[in-house]
């Protein structure tokens, strides 16, 4: 007898949570995931959806623009790393911990979820003492890889892969190999825990791991969150950070984000706001001064690499052992002390940007090699389906489609409901936020296969052409085209509130977090003079403290 589709196990990137599909709607009961707004969904039928997807990634025929120019879809407030330091973090607060049969018995369980925190799950799994391999024998410093990845003409080494087995990760989530970007953040947070044993030799695993997230934690609030949401948000959501008080007296101001007990995991947060990171992904990246080799002869990639492809090594596909000279220089995705993102800084050693904010997704996700089958870009059957039908591998589509099967509001809905004023039809673009798009975007009100959505846009959707709705108020003020394309865009009223409030959120509901356990944490490295606290400690940093000591064994 086959076994219906919903009771295989989520595969990766794009499938849902073990429970997420089960979320009630009942306005008393909460779970594992629950809602933050509760009102009538907005219900789809999906041939809508599927005109909605395909006009997002209608215009995503990427060109490959030369490093020597600025890509007029560019940010030039957000470096390209931010997008996969963002998936890193969707995946410490989305970590599962069951076993692989308990979710086939159990799809939908509800019960035995760790609670969602930024507490590093995916990171430090069930620790050593449950799974001691992950570990070197002594349990205070993470296993690394045995082989090194290089970049350079001189073949520097910059890290070392994850330690791996018949190709496949050795780490606390899968899901951190999913490309090679975040597969080697990974490895770069790895390194800084065994470089605190280092600094700290005397001390626990316990007190490392908790100097390791204090850290972490501290560049979600005051190097991701600003980034992403601005930030004035954050300063409204953590007004002790404005007035100068203590967090005990000017407490933080959780709006929509409440919870009994425990905090859950809004399924407006992980369904929708959190996805606006898709948006972001660029179609190329440039991983260090080393030019990787174009088998393909595509034109103008010149030794960068697309972010998927049918073909693995063509491709910053993940979940294998990745060659040699494919390490990465973080100063190429971070801001460094010697290297800062600016338009006027161009060639293969400039910061890259993430790509706007707005709602057009770029082509290599329209095709998801996850989903597709093994060389081609044809969909896989979706499995247990009788008769068989294909995957959806169209990210656009299956983010718009998880909204409705879960019976999300509209955006609409939400902004009244945030006493936020609504963002009109008319003013709804789908479409690039750059010059060309200024002048041939269609809004929702008219566009011809868009009618259904009137009134009622998917949240997703909403929250990315709300961002987008204010790059334009700013880029029309800009004189020149340079201008216009190279301002800088972050996520609005409605979407930044709620990501950065979840993500602020889930630091107050937790005892052991530097919030409620030392307020006047400061981290240890950094820039300790910088004015704002804000600068003190960066991914960039991070990075390029660890630059420094890569390891000189195996």
């Amino acid at each position: 007898m086959a076994i219906p589709a919903h009771k295989y196990p989520p595969k990766g990137h794009g499938a849902p949570l073990r429970g997420l599909d089960a979320t009630v709607r009942s306005t008393l009961f909460q779970g594992r995931f629950g809602r933050m707004f509760r009102f009538q969904p907005a219900d789809f039928y999906e041939p809508d959806l599927v005109k909605l997807a395909q006009a997002m990634t209608a215009s995503a025929e990427d060109k490959f623009t030369s490093e020597t120019e600025n890509d007029d879809e560019e940010n030039f407030g957000i470096p390209a790393g931010y997008t996969y330091f963002g998936q890193f973090i969707d995946h410490d607060i989305s970590f599962d911990p069951m076993p692989l049969r308990m979710k086939e018995n159990d799809p939908d369980g509800l019960v035995d979820f760790r609670t969602p925190a930024l507490d590093l799950d995916n990171l430090y799994g069930r620790g050593p003492d449950d799974q001691p391999y992950m570990f070197e024998p002594n349990g205070r410093k993470f296993r690394l890889g045995d082989r090194f990845l290089t970049g350079g003409e001189d073949s520097t080494n910059l890290t070392v892969d994850l330690p791996r087995f018949h190709e496949r990760a050795i780490i606390g989530d899968k899901r951190n190999d999913e490309n090679v970007i975040v597969s080697q953040l990974q490895g770069l947070f790895l390194r800084f825990h065994n470089y605190l044993a280092d600094v700290h030799p005397t001390e626990s695993f316990g007190h490392l791991q908790q100097r390791v997230r204090w850290h972490y934690q501290w560049l979600v609030v005051f190097d991701f969150l600003p980034r992403m949401v601005g930030q004035k948000m954050v300063n409204e959501i953590l007004p002790h950070l404005h007035s100068h008080k203590s967090i005990h007296d000017d407490k933080p101001k959780l709006n929509f984000f409440k919870w009994k007990e425990l905090p859950f995991m809004p399924v407006e947060f992980s369904v929708a706001a959190y996805r606006f990171g898709h948006s972001m992904v660029r179609p190329i990246y440039r991983l260090s001064a080393l030019d990787l080799p174009n088998t393909a002869q595509t034109p103008g990639l010149k030794g960068r690499k697309v972010v998927f492809d049918k073909s693995p090594n063509e491709g910053l596909n993940g979940f294998r052992a990745f060659p040699s000279p494919w390490g990465i220089d973080w100063s190429l995705f971070f801001e460094t002390s010697t290297n800062k993102l600016s338009p006027a800084n161009t060639g293969p050693g400039r910061v890259q940007p993430s790509y706007k904010i707005d709602t057009s997704l770029v082509s290599p996700l329209a095709k998801l090699p996850e989903f597709s089958k093994p060389g081609t870009d044809e969909p896989i059957d979706e499995p247990g389906s009788n008769p068989p039908r294909p995957e959806v591998s169209m990210l656009a589509l299956r983010n718009l489609m998880r909204g409705n099967k879960l019976c999300l509001p509209s955006g609409q809905s939400v902004a009244r409901q945030m006493g936020i004023p609504v963002i009109p039809d008319a003013e709804l673009f789908v479409g690039k936020a750059n010059v060309g798009g200024l002048a041939d975007n269609k809004s929702i009100a008219t566009h011809p296969d868009l009618a259904a959505f009137k009134g009622k846009a998917p949240l997703w959707f909403y929250i990315l052409a709300e961002a987008q709705h204010q790059w334009i108020n700013e880029a029309k003020k800009m004189l020149g085209d340079d201008a216009k394309n190279t301002t800088p865009v972050h996520l609005g009223p409605v979407g930044g509130r709620i990501v950065a409030e979840v993500l602020i959120g889930l630091l107050v509901g937790d005892p052991g977090s530097f919030l409620n356990a030392d307020s006047l944490f400061i981290p240890e490295f950094g820039n300790p003079a910088a004015v704002s606290v804000f600068d003190k400690f960066t991914m960039g940093d991070l990075s390029e403290l660890l630059a420094k000591h890569v390891p000189a064994r195996l």
